[in-house]
C-alpha cells in the first residue's frame, strides 16, 4: 500500500487515468467491431462508412497511449485491405 503522500497522489490518479483509458478502449473495440460486423455482412458502403469513423478513433488512442502506433497502423491495414476486396468483389 502507497505511504508517503506522494505515492498515496499517484495512486489515486491511476485510478482516474485507468478508467478512462478503459473507456477510451472499450470506445476504440466498438468502432472496429462495426467495422468486423459490417465486413462479416458483405455491405461494402457500410464497411467503407464504419472505417472511416474507425479510423480516427484508432490514431486518437495511439496519440493518448492506449494503443501502440504500429499495433493501429497493422489493424487499419489489415481491415481497409479487406474492405476493398470486399469492395471489388
Amino acid at each position: 500500500m502507497a505511504n508517503t503522500p506522494q505515492s498515496k497522489k499517484r495512486a489515486r490518479q491511476t485510478l482516474r487515468k485507468t478508467e478512462v483509458n478503459k473507456a477510451r478502449r472499450s470506445r476504440i473495440r466498438t468502432y472496429l467491431r462495426k467495422v468486423e460486423e459490417a465486413i462479416a455482412s458483405g455491405d461494402a458502403e457500410t464497411a467503407r462508412e464504419t472505417l472511416k469513423a474507425a479510423q480516427p478513433e484508432l490514431m486518437r488512442g495511439v496519440t493518448k497511449g492506449i494503443v501502440h502506433k504500429n499495433t493501429a497502423a497493422r489493424k487499419m491495414s489489415r481491415l481497409s485491405s479487406r474492405v476493398k476486396a470486399l469492395s471489388a468483389a
